[in-house]
């Protein structure tokens, strides 16, 4: 037995996928998956209601599509700042500030190394997710950079778009299209990355109960292709529509 064999049959055993996947660390959870999901929701609707409640005091006269727009970047950048940066950024080679800033602001990305042990409410949210992809317990170098750089630029981008909204600032449509294509070409790389290594690998990273692919996988990732995909889309067509009456005030200058 070689010695990578070794270290792994000294590890906990977990109910993670593929069987056998060293989890380093691993302790089982001391919450039931629904109390780990009541604390998601209230902590959604809470940043949600936050947003709503600022928003309307801020700037009354925002539409209703508006007002969404902003709870969605607020509740986005929130989600990437407070549940994935923390847990993977440790493992990225930052300095030392750097690092200090980022155990205030993330999770995932800054304890990566040793999530699989944590019981704090954040740590066994993660390890119930991770039943539908268990490459955030295995340090996955595709998953931890690729929450790093969602944390570190989309994360406070987010929040700045928010800000935009509010502000009526020129550069939100400018943003919102750079960050929702982020979103998007991420989500996508980390659909396609996990399909790869089972189609062509053979190596299964999701429970086979139904639950943890299409409630977890599927469904709350897909929002990060959905709504970014409309809101690129409309700021698509807002800069379109900017220059074009820009088109027609240079135009009519030139005749005048």
């Amino acid at each position: 037995m070689d010695n990578s064999s070794h270290v792994a049959s000294e590890l906990p055993l977990s109910p993670y996928y593929p069987l056998g996947v060293a989890v380093p660390g691993y302790v089982a959870n001391d919450m039931t998956t629904l109390t780990i999901l009541s604390y998601f929701a209230v902590g959604c609707g809470s940043i949600l209601l936050a947003a709503c409640f600022i928003s309307r005091r801020v700037r009354p006269s925002l539409s209703t599509g508006e007002l969404l727009t902003v709870m969605w970047f607020v509740l986005s950048g929130s989600i990437h700042l407070g549940m994935e940066g923390m847990s993977h950024i440790r493992s990225l080679p930052f300095p030392p500030p750097i690092l200090t800033l980022h155990n205030h602001i993330g999770y995932v990305v800054y304890h990566s190394a040793a999530i699989g042990s944590m019981q704090t409410v954040l740590g066994q949210a993660w390890k119930e997710y991770s039943h539908s992809d268990s490459r955030y317990l295995t340090q996955d170098p595709f998953v931890i950079t690729m929450e790093g750089i969602t944390a570190v630029f989309w994360g406070p981008l987010c929040l700045v778009i928010a800000y935009c909204i509010l502000a009526d600032h020129p550069m939100r449509h400018p943003l919102q299209t750079i960050v929702s294509l982020g979103q998007i070409y991420g989500d996508v790389l980390y659909y396609l990355t996990c399909w790869f290594d089972h189609s062509v690998r053979e190596i299964v990273y999701c429970r086979p109960e139904n639950f943890y692919f299409w409630g977890y996988f599927i469904l709350l990732n897909a929002f990060w292709i959905v709504i970014p995909f409309h809101l690129m889309t409309t700021s698509m067509r807002e800069t379109s529509r900017a220059f074009d009456m820009l088109k027609v005030m240079v135009d009519g200058k030139k005749m005048a």
